[in-house]
């Protein structure tokens, strides 16, 4: 007897895996939509006219359209909804909007993050259709043309941001970085200089991101300066690797900020200056510093680590000590907060992916592209970024509440009691 195997490939030529991928998506959508549609008449069903009937009832389906998600491009027949009730302080009828599926949504936003990513990777506008047909099935809505005007639209949402009134963004805490990407930068020492902040609310916040060189103090006072004009006040620390450009700079536009050196930078480049076989022991010597319970802990850790290592490593120990009131810094803010103050890594870990996977692309395309498809996949990042601990505590710490040991022990208000008194 004959048997009939299957290769896997539909009539078209596409993956028969990708077709059930698709056809349960859509029939998910579907059953997401008319569930949310349904809820909604559900809450309104009291909602009658002067003769008893319902002012909000299902009233078919809409055109189909197709959306291109992640699973690849599906059909979705929206239902309909009549909704008669008026707005009284408009005089408009009232409406419903699936939260689901805007009536604007041609694409999810996982795939508006994906189109940077690949411009990064060195796609030009043309490549977009056939690299993402093979994975979408569809290459619906991702023309070159339409490829030209999101990037287009993106540099001027980066544009936007980088000229907005900071008057009322109160960053209490920033990290500062530059991102060596090598997409798309003319220059091999030309980086993505990055500044993220935490609000008074203990929230994070993309702060500035702009192209410049790492080592230089002119592009991170120019960075800052710009963003002082615009009205942002002086963070009450920054956070940031050893790069002298960023400390000279910070100095001389928000001279009142106080310097937390980065400890991961600091552990990896005092790791570099001693042979391996030492490594592993002055790795976990360096760990009991930043990880000791208090200042005093800390300060003793460094004493230890200094003896282990100093007869014989002396450069790598001078390292530490030479920095040490600026890697000790986060000691006089809240325990809580300790996690996130002694590291950079609110920006190492937003750009990690980005980092690793881009290839040098030199010559092509445009470096105020490339910034703006930064700017468009940390903004989509930061819509994940969590707060910080304990986040209210960061207002106590702009309202210049001192803290021991991580634990606040006195008050503004207190020693105004006390100067009455």
């Amino acid at each position: 007897m004959l048997s009939v195997v299957n290769d896997g490939t539909a009539a078209d030529g596409s993956s028969l895996i990708d077709e059930i991928v698709r056809e349960g998506a859509r029939r998910m959508l579907a059953a997401a939509l008319e569930a949310e549609v349904d809820v909604y008449i559900a809450e309104l069903a009291d909602q009658r006219d002067e003769v008893g009937r319902r002012l909000v009832v299902r009233n078919g389906y809409h055109q189909p359209r197709n959306v291109t998600t992640a699973a690849g491009v599906v059909e979705v027949k929206a239902p309909r909804v009549n909704d008669k009730r008026v707005d009284e302080t408009t005089g408009e009828r009232k409406r419903f909007s699936s939260a689901i599926l805007p009536p604007w949504c041609r694409k999810s936003p996982k795939i508006s993050e994906v189109l940077p990513l690949l411009y990064l990777h060195g796609l030009s506008s043309g490549d977009f259709v056939p690299a993402l047909e093979q994975f979408l099935g569809s290459p619906a809505g991702l023309s070159p043309a339409t490829v030209t005007r999101l990037t287009q639209q993106w540099q001027a949402d980066h544009t936007a941001f980088m000229d907005r009134d900071m008057a009322d963004a109160d960053y209490v805490y920033v990290w500062a970085d530059g991102i060596h990407l090598k997409a798309r930068l003319e220059e091999a020492r030309a980086c993505v200089l990055v500044l993220i902040g935490v609000r008074a609310d203990g929230s994070k916040e993309l702060v500035a991101l702009k192209d410049g060189y790492r080592e230089s103090a002119e592009s991170w006072a120019d960075l800052m300066r710009d963003c002082a004009r615009r009205g942002m006040r002086a963070p009450v620390l920054a956070v940031g690797d050893g790069a002298l450009g960023f400390w000279k700079a910070l100095a001389e536009v928000f001279p009142e900020t106080r310097e937390q050196r980065c400890w991961v930078h600091k552990t990896a480049n005092v790791l570099d200056s001693m042979p391996k076989s030492a490594q592993p022991g002055a790795k976990k010597a360096i760990h009991d510093i930043y990880n000791a319970e208090d200042r005093d802990h800390a300060e003793a850790a460094v004493k230890t680590f200094a003896k282990l290592y100093g007869p014989k490593f002396p450069k790598a120990v001078k390292k530490i000590t030479d920095d040490e009131p600026e890697l000790l810094a986060f000691y006089d803010f809240p325990a809580e907060h300790w996690i996130h103050l002694r590291t950079t890594n609110p920006i190492e870990s937003t750009f990690s992916t980005v980092r690793l996977r881009t290839k040098v692309t030199r010559g092509a395309g445009s470096r105020t592209a490339a910034l703006a498809m930064v700017f468009k996949l940390v903004e989509a990042a930061q819509q994940r970024w969590r707060a910080v601990n304990a986040p209210h505590l960061v207002a106590l710490v702009r309202a210049g509440s001192r803290f021991e040991g991580g634990k606040l022990v006195e008050r503004p208000d207190d020693r105004l009691q006390a100067d009455a008194a």
